[in-house]
């Protein structure tokens, strides 16, 4: 069987990903994290960067089909959860009053502090987590929060924590294997720096 999505999701094959995506994450094997041979339940759903919004909207629509057959998905929108942590600590407005004075670099640096991975992001996802109950968990705004967040990392961070389901990011961008570099996730198609190989491409999966 031809697999329609060898390049992730674009405009050509867009139509066909709904009914891809709700028949994997429906599945008992994607379920119980079957053929895993002992790795990590991590799967990435890379998409043509210019179908961001159609992939919000599928985002959705996937939940909300999930929802309707009692299969329970926790997804976490990592620019919303930035937003969040920034109210919660008190930074969003000082953000807002500073932003036209600091140059990209300096922004790039307050955020990076403010929003440490280790310390600051990966436990509040974890908390979600264990605030919520859930059967699979979603990662959207990848793209949102670049640079000052990057998937590697919030990946890496999260494989004590998130190993006990199936975890799905779906990335605006490339996920690319070859023996010489190993896998790579390439952010929109030009940022080849985050090297990460413990994910599974959920587009490969046979149904």
């Amino acid at each position: 069987m031809v697999n329609k999505f060898n390049s992730g999701l674009t405009k050509a094959n867009l139509s066909d990903a709904y009914i891809y995506l709700t028949d994997v994450l429906q599945s008992d094997s994607f379920l119980k994290m079957e053929g895993l041979n002992g790795d990590i339940p991590f799967h990435i759903c890379p998409f043509d960067p210019v179908l961001q919004n159609d992939v919000n909207l599928l985002i959705k629509q996937l939940i909300n089909y999930l929802s309707d057959i009692q299969v329970k998905v926790l997804e976490i929108n990592l620019y919303s959860l930035c937003i969040e942590i920034l109210k919660e600590e008190g930074d969003l407005e000082w953000l807002l009053e500073n932003e036209t004075t600091l140059d990209r670099d300096e922004l790039k640096e307050e955020l990076q502090g403010i929003l440490d991975i280790e310390s600051i992001i990966t436990p509040a996802i974890t908390k979600k987590m264990q605030q919520e109950e859930f059967q699979v968990l979603i990662i959207s705004g990848v793209g949102e929060v670049f640079p000052y967040i990057r998937s590697n990392n919030i990946l890496s961070n999260l494989q004590k924590n998130a190993k006990d389901k199936p975890t799905l990011m779906f990335f605006p961008g490339e996920y690319k294997h070859s023996l010489e570099n190993g896998a790579s996730l390439v952010l929109f198609g030009k940022f080849e720096d985050d090297k990460y190989y413990r994910a599974f491409n959920i587009l490969d999966r046979a149904i």
